[in-house]
């Protein structure tokens, strides 16, 4: 008689050892490449009023002084995305119209 687990556990042992050199590739690579600047001719760029200096932006309306990307609710410091610009990283001190203080 032939034990059947341990005839499975072979099997799988071996298909193991064979995908191990496609798991170790994406492991070392990096997981994410940076993201592109938001170019501000983007459409949504100009709905929003976005410019990459916040000092440029003073005489808008809407603008507080001191508001800018980096103390923006939106904002994410680590990568310098923002959601209303997907795809996209914005300077962090850059300023729109969609600012909301960081609580």
């Amino acid at each position: 008689m032939v034990n059947q687990d341990r005839r499975k556990f072979v099997k799988r042992g071996l298909f193991g050892l064979a995908v191990l050199p496609f798991g170790m590739g994406a492991l070392t690579q990096q997981a994410f490449a940076a993201l592109p600047m938001l170019d501000v001719n983007a459409p949504n760029a100009k709905a929003l009023a976005y410019t990459p200096d916040a000092a440029s932006a003073a005489s808008h309306a809407a603008f507080k002084a001191g508001s800018n990307c980096s103390n923006c609710n939106f904002f994410n410091a680590a990568t310098g995305a923002c959601p209303l610009f997907a795809g996209h990283a914005v300077e962090a001190n850059g300023w729109c119209q969609a600012w909301v203080k960081k609580p």
